[in-house]
């Protein structure tokens, strides 16, 4: 008798009730992946007549995949249940409405989880905020999300150095993050610029500007450029540029505030106990 543990994920090579199963399975995930249907559909036609085995394993390793994100976001779920105060009434109403579920299944069907647990705790925190906060309207929240699932993790450095630091530089936020100088030619001076070209494009950061006393933005006098000394060549502004500076928008602070803040857990779980959650008490 073999020490081994039997494998949680059926083999998708079997045949009898077991080829039944991985079909059963096969056709389930096709429904509630539609970007994974053609495929799962192509493998499933493929293992009935009788193709190469490399189809069977590949497609085994894809529903292994599937149940790890069923983990992610039965893991995330939890965690939000537990920073969420169901004892006051509003937040009660509040997960319970119809918008809140909207925001729930746009999360869950765009599921940037997947690709870093730094993007997991960003829709934790922003879901968990949605439910007791209101500064924000549920549109707003909506295009949080979408954030999320679009930039990348670096993206979202550089809005917690600009938020840390209003008037900050490109060149200091390089600095800050902790980068070896490159040359203006490179790829990750190029990739720097797109960053901030996609993060000013958003209406997350912008570069800072004067306002009046309603709040209005003053329009910054056009400069002529100074003439060069003869022989010398102007020059295009530097990727680490250190005289312009930036700062974070309203829109960028609620998304701080949403998303990059965290919500300390008001119920402890403990994972394979049948225990009830247990209340948080502050001593």
């Amino acid at each position: 008798m073999s020490g081994e543990a039997p494998s949680e994920t059926p083999s998708a090579s079997g045949g009898g009730k077991a080829g039944s199963v991985i079909r059963f399975a096969l056709n389930t995930a096709a429904g509630a992946i539609p970007f994974a249907g053609g495929l799962l559909a192509a493998g499933a036609n493929a293992r009935s007549e009788h193709e190469q085995a490399g189809v069977n394993d590949f497609l085994k390793h894809w529903l292994e995949m599937l149940a790890a994100e069923m983990k992610e976001k039965e893991r995330t779920i939890l965690e939000i249940t537990a920073r969420i105060d169901m004892h006051d009434q509003k937040t009660a109403e509040r997960i319970k409405s119809p918008e809140y579920q909207s925001l729930l299944r746009k999360a869950f069907r765009d599921w940037a989880g997947t690709e870093s647990e730094e993007k997991r705790k960003l829709v934790r925190n922003l879901l968990s905020n949605a439910a007791g906060s209101t500064l924000a309207s549920d549109d707003v929240i909506k295009l949080f999300l979408e954030w999320i699932r679009d930039y990348s993790e670096l993206h979202f450095a550089v809005i917690g150095t600009v938020y840390n630091n209003a008037g900050i530089t490109r060149g200091d936020v390089w600095q800050k993050l902790g980068r070896e100088p490159v040359p203006e030619d490179s790829s990750d001076a190029d990739l720097f610029k797109l960053m901030f070209r996609d993060l000013n494009t958003g209406g997350i950061v912008r570069q800072h500007r004067e306002t009046d006393y309603a709040g209005n933005f003053i329009a910054k006098p056009h400069r002529k450029g100074s003439p060069l000394p003869k022989g010398s060549q102007r020059t295009m502004k530097s990727a680490f540029d250190d005289d312009e500076q930036y700062e974070i928008t309203s829109l960028g602070e609620q998304f701080v505030h949403y998303a990059m803040t965290d919500v300390p857990p008001k119920i402890e779980f403990h994972a394979g106990s049948a225990e009830a959650p247990k209340q948080r008490t502050d001593s």
